[in-house]
This record gives C-alpha cells, sequence and structure tokens, in this order.
C-alpha cells in the first residue's frame, strides 16, 4: 500500500492509501446524483469489468442482484467556498488529494475483490476548474486504457472547464453529471459566489449536443466511440434556500426538456455547516419534503404531468399529508369521479393510487369484459386511494360521498390502523415524549387534551390546504416530527 507525508501544524506523518480513502469517500457522501447507469458498455478482449444497463450504485437489478460503486472524491481541497458545502476553502480540516494511480489501483483492486462494480468520481476544484477537470480525464485514460477498465465510470463534469476537456472526458465514461445545487441565481450568488449559473448550464449543453452528434455519427460510422451512454444528470439541494416547491419542480421541468436528462436528483439539505447566519437553523434534514419532490418529479417523467399542473405559481409547496398525485386530485375533483371502464390511458394514470402497471393492466383486460371492483382487486390497483377517485359501470364504491372534505378526511385516516393499539414499548422516565401522549402503532402521536379519530376536522373548501397537518388534532407520523418543509416543526 502506497504511503504519503502530510503536514497537520507543522508536524509530519505518514498518509497510507486507506487513510485517504477513508477522508475522500466520507467527503463524497453529500452528492446522491449516482444510481444505475443504462449503458451497456461490453467487455474487450483482455480487458476488466462490463457495464450493465441494469444499474451501479446500490441499485438492485431485476434478477435481484445488488450491485455497488466506489464513490470517492478525487480531492477535497477546494478553492470555491461554498456556505453550505463541508469542503469549502475556509473550512479548517485535513486537505488530501489522490493521484489518478490511487485511483486506477482502488479501483481495480476493489473490482477484482467483487467489492464493487464501477466508479463515481467527483472532486473539490483544485486550483481550478481547468485543472481538475485534467486530472479527472487522466484518471478515466488511464483506467480503460492502461487498466483496460470496461466497468461503469460515472464521472463529474466540471463548470468552467474547457470544452475540449468535457468531450473528450465523455469518450470515457457512461454517465456525466453537472450538479446545479441551488435553484436560483440570486441562491448562487449568495451562498456560492464563485460559481454562475451560465458556467453550469454551458457543460451540460456540451454533453447533450455531443450525445446528439455522436449517435448520428453511429449511424454511418460503426467505430465511433460511445459518448456518456448512460445520459447525463444533476443534483439540487433542498432547504438550504428560501425556494418553494413550485419553482424547483420547474425548474427541474425545463432541465429535462433542454438537456434531455436522465435524473434530477433533489438532496435534503444536512446542516453540516453550523453559526452562518446565511443558512437555516435546523437540526434534521426535510426528508419528507425531498420525497414529495422526487414523487413529483417521477410524475413529469412518466405519468405526462406538467410542473404548473400540480403546482400553479412559484411560490407553492406540496402538501406534506398527500402524495402530490392525490395532491393534485384534491384540488381538482371537477375532474373525478372517473369511469375505469372509458378512460383513455392519459386519465387513468391520473388516478391516485393506479400507476403504469395498473393502467396497462385495466387497458388489457378491459377489451374482454368491463371492469367490476372485485376485478380491480384482482388486478392489485391500490384501491385505498383510487376508490374515491373512480367509477366501475358507473357505480362509486368510495365509503363517503363524493364530497372534497369527507375524502381528505378518509385519506388522512388511513394513517391511523383500525386497531389503535398503544405502543407495546415499556414507558421509560427518560423518554422525550409525555406521558400524555399516547403512541399507536403505525406512529402516530395522540394528544390526550385533543380529540383523535374519527372526529378529524379539516379545513374548508374556501381555505388553502396545503402543508397543513391536521390543524385541529396536530396527528403527525412518529418519523416525521422533525422533518417539516423547512426541516423541523
Amino acid at each position: 500500500m502506497f504511503s504519503y507525508l502530510i503536514s497537520i501544524e507543522g508536524s509530519v506523518r505518514k498518509m497510507d492509501l486507506m487513510d485517504k480513502l477513508k477522508i475522500l469517500s466520507n467527503a463524497a457522501k453529500y452528492d446522491v446524483s449516482c444510481s444505475s447507469s443504462g449503458s451497456k458498455r461490453k467487455n474487450a478482449n483482455n480487458g476488466i469489468g462490463n457495464a450493465s444497463e441494469a444499474g451501479i450504485c446500490h441499485s438492485f437489478t431485476p434478477d435481484g442482484r445488488c450491485i455497488s460503486l466506489l464513490k470517492i472524491l478525487f480531492s477535497n481541497d477546494c478553492v470555491f467556498d461554498c456556505k453550505y458545502c463541508i469542503n469549502g476553502s475556509s473550512r479548517d480540516f485535513l486537505r488530501v488529494s489522490f493521484t489518478p494511480d490511487d485511483v486506477c489501483d482502488l479501483t481495480i483492486n476493489f473490482y477484482r475483490r467483487n467489492y464493487i462494480e464501477g466508479l463515481f468520481l467527483s472532486s473539490a476544484i483544485v486550483k481550478n476548474p481547468n485543472n481538475t477537470m485534467e486530472l479527472l480525464l487522466k484518471t478515466v485514460k488511464k483506467l480503460r486504457l492502461e487498466k483496460n477498465f470496461n466497468g461503469y465510470i460515472h464521472l463529474k463534469a466540471i463548470p468552467g472547464a474547457d470544452e475540449k476537456l468535457i468531450q473528450e472526458a465523455g469518450t470515457y465514461v457512461d454517465r456525466m453529471s453537472v450538479n446545479i445545487e441551488l435553484p436560483s441565481s440570486n441562491s448562487l450568488k449568495l451562498l456560492a459566489p464563485q460559481k454562475t449559473k451560465d458556467n453550469i448550464l454551458k457543460p451540460m449543453g456540451i454533453i447533450k449536443n455531443s450525445i446528439i452528434n455522436h449517435d448520428e455519427m453511429k449511424k454511418s460510422i460503426k467505430s465511433t466511440p460511445l459518448f456518456v451512454p448512460g445520459g447525463q444528470s444533476t443534483q439540487l439541494i433542498v432547504g438550504a434556500t428560501p425556494e418553494n416547491d413550485g419553482k424547483i419542480i420547474k425548474l427541474s421541468e425545463a432541465l429535462y426538456n433542454k438537456f434531455s436528462l436522465k435524473r434530477v436528483y433533489y438532496s435534503a439539505y444536512v446542516p453540516v455547516i453550523k453559526d452562518n447566519k446565511l443558512l437555516p437553523d435546523i437540526t434534521h434534514p426535510p426528508m419528507i419534503r425531498e420525497h414529495r419532490l422526487y414523487q413529483a418529479d417521477w410524475l413529469l417523467r412518466y405519468y405526462g404531468f406538467k410542473a404548473d399542473e400540480l403546482l400553479k405559481n412559484d411560490d407553492d409547496n406540496f402538501d406534506l399529508n398527500f402524495d402530490p398525485k392525490t395532491y393534485w386530485a384534491l384540488s381538482n375533483l371537477n375532474d373525478f369521479p372517473i369511469e375505469i371502464n372509458k378512460a383513455s390511458y392519459e386519465k387513468l394514470l391520473r388516478i391516485p393510487g393506479i400507476g403504469v402497471t395498473s393502467a396497462k393492466k385495466i387497458l388489457k383486460t378491459r377489451r374482454v369484459h368491463n371492469l367490476s371492483f372485485d376485478d380491480l382487486k384482482n388486478l392489485r390497483v391500490v384501491l385505498k386511494r383510487a376508490k374515491y377517485f373512480i367509477t366501475c359501470s358507473g357505480k362509486y364504491y368510495g365509503d363517503v360521498s363524493f364530497d372534497d372534505n369527507k375524502i381528505k378526511n378518509k385519506l388522512l385516516a388511513q394513517n391511523i390502523p383500525k386497531n389503535k393499539g398503544i405502543n407495546p414499548n415499556q414507558i421509560s422516565f427518560f423518554d422525550s415524549s409525555s406521558i400524555e401522549e399516547k403512541t399507536t402503532e403505525s406512529g402516530i402521536i395522540i394528544p390526550k387534551e385533543n380529540i383523535s379519530y374519527p372526529n378529524i376536522i379539516y379545513p374548508s373548501k374556501k381555505e388553502n390546504f396545503s402543508n397543513i397537518i391536521l390543524p385541529e388534532t396536530n396527528l403527525l407520523r412518529l418519523n416525521d416530527r422533525f422533518t417539516s418543509i423547512h426541516g423541523e416543526f
């Protein structure tokens, strides 16, 4: 194992490769924009590895395998000083960097031991963008050409780097990504003043155009090398700045349309930087908000929704009590109920509880005969939500009248089990929760002084129910107590 001399406060000590690995793999954990590659890079003679389109990075393949990759930073020695980033130049901690040989040795050795099936390589900005991109390019070239590694590689394109460096790097990797991080130019100026919107979007355009050009060349010249066959992605941090969900989801839609991105990843802001007045004072990442954005993103990509349908204004937020599709349906109840035997595929996809698979099953089955409610059960449609928004042969099967407030209350009440047993865990004197509260098996906390289910009161039609968690009963799921729209209640 290689050893290095590292200076710490005037003293000198040896640092081996595993020490570096611990530091630089830990520094990479905040980047969530890595997943299945979609690449079909085949192994060559005397080569090592084979990138399967099934996926990478703790992703499950159709045959049940869990596959993973080595996720590291090339360096944490950053010249930028982004206020939200643990690697900012003003932070006081040990700075280390790999060499291209280090990364190659780690990747090959880990692959041969069956620890990994690929590499996710990013980096802080070392000296300047071009210098950093050159180091990353040298690393992936060495892996492909000298080590004959044909496994999956996901590489970060460095904003501000020369176009030729990005284009050359794209011929050696399976996926590239350029992280936007913050949803607006104003937020970039405030928290990442050394980054600009143009520098971030420019490499996205380069990657998109190069993918198109290589695909066209491949039609006439079969020997044309692959260029980022897994496409490109990006990441947005949620909760570090005041932008609401409407702004974020519309930005994502624009990125999909303009740059043909494979994925936009949402990362709940982790409060790793303390005592900075520019950052929100929270103790827990807004995980529920992140989850709602992922659900909305899925609706954009696979269900035919538009961003301004889900949230009309930039200042709107998703209701934390409902998934975005249910929230949309409750806001547009005049479009329901939908007759299950007549609705088009597009309309079926808009019914809460009916996904792509269920919609296709419905279309296939009703060619033979009209579907009954029991047929939908046999098709395993999620009827606990869908039954309030559909009819079967003209009959409505909801257990309440078709009224928005009653449907809202029923959907909310589904979080509470019918047998409201008290949590079997023994009460401790050191419990943080009050002894005056009951905790049900599902994690619902019921204050003693409030009236519990079924007497749930919901806002009237005229009131905006966005982000309301039952105003009179204040019921929350236990896991959500500290993960509100801004991070905590």
